[in-house]
């Protein structure tokens, strides 16, 4: 049968799909606009399911607030010209939209969400995925509930987004922190909620570091004992570069390599442990200053090297940072 160009407008309004996938699927379907918009749907899984495999590295990370509930969410899909185009954009704030309604909690709850065009959220994303031949994938579901939230899309760009809660009523101040936790990356609000696990891994990757370090100083130090330039022994691959430019000889190669390895397991056996664990405790002390929030270098203040508490405190004696959320589909 013949298909009118208005029902093939209708249906493309009502799917977002193609012209030329409406009009095959009308077609199928001699018309019936259900049965069209459910070939379409199967074309749309059967698009997802071939491309499971692909890295959805791209997408778009929106954030909203209304009432006391805020949320961030993100759709991820294969390539930024995908990420960029108004309707896929368009369908994050749909989905975004019934979540905040909703005051769904979890990533399970979203993807059941119905949408005002009647389908779930899932089922549109696959759709959507139908249409463009990428695969997408709903992710990064933070949910923050309260008085006293903003949020922040770092430059527009939707690929960062952030939440802060403060105490009380502080719109430019929680702005302003909303804007740190998306350049400084901080990793929890304070050291008292860092978790245990990052706080062990932390202080081992410290005290692996710091004997590396007492070692290889004690071995620079006989080296340069022996007169010999340290900076040309340092690999394997270097000394042998060296001896082919004439900067070091063979006999001086072979005398730096049984310094450094004696030296080193004389040194590595004889490390004071009370002296590794002063120093490991530094490095983990210098680990949550630069990434719990509160006792970040605020960035955004005028200058005076205060710290996020510091300077909320010179805005309001009382100001506190409650929580904070953060996502990105960009490696940090």
């Amino acid at each position: 049968m013949a298909i009118s160009i208005e029902d093939i407008k209708k249906l493309r309004a009502m799917t977002g799909a193609g012209l030329a996938d409406v009009k095959k699927a009308l077609t199928e379907a001699e018309g019936d606009f259900d049965k069209a918009k459910e070939l379409l749907r199967e074309r749309g899984l059967a698009i997802a399911a071939k491309r499971s495999d692909r890295e959805t590295s791209n997408g778009c990370v929106l954030v909203k607030s209304v009432d006391g509930f805020a949320a961030t969410l993100a759709l991820k899909c294969e390539t930024d010209f995908v990420a960029n185009g108004a309707d896929f954009i368009a369908l994050t704030q749909s989905i975004l939209d019934a979540a905040i309604a909703a005051k769904v909690k979890t990533l399970d709850e979203v993807k059941e969400l119905v949408l005002a065009d009647g389908q779930k959220a899932q089922d549109a994303v696959t759709q959507r995925s139908g249409i463009t031949g990428e695969k997408m994938e709903l992710d990064g579901y933070l949910v923050l509930e309260g008085d006293n939230i903003e949020v922040y899309d770092h430059m527009g760009k939707h690929t960062l987004c952030t939440m802060v809660q403060t105490n009380k009523l502080a719109t430019d101040a929680g702005h302003k922190v909303a804007m740190q936790v998306a350049a400084m990356k901080p990793v929890a609000l304070n050291a008292e909620s860092v978790p245990q696990n990052i706080l062990d891994e932390e202080y081992k990757v410290a005290v692996e570091k710091t004997k590396e370090e007492q070692v290889e100083k004690a071995v620079v130090a006989a080296l340069k004992k022996a007169g010999i330039n340290a900076n040309l022994v340092d690999s394997d691959d270097h000394i042998e570069s060296n001896i082919a430019k004439g900067w070091l000889t063979r006999e001086e190669a072979d005398k730096a390599k049984e310094i450094r390895e004696k030296t080193a397991a004389e040194k590595a056996a004889n490390l004071p442990a009370q002296m590794v664990e002063n120093i490991a405790k530094g490095r983990v002390a210098k680990f949550l200053k630069e990434n719990c929030l509160v006792d970040q270098e605020f960035q955004f203040g005028d200058g005076d090297k205060a710290t996020v508490s510091q300077w909320l405190a010179a805005q309001d004696k009382d100001l506190k940072v409650v929580d904070f959320k953060r996502f990105t589909l960009v490696a940090d």
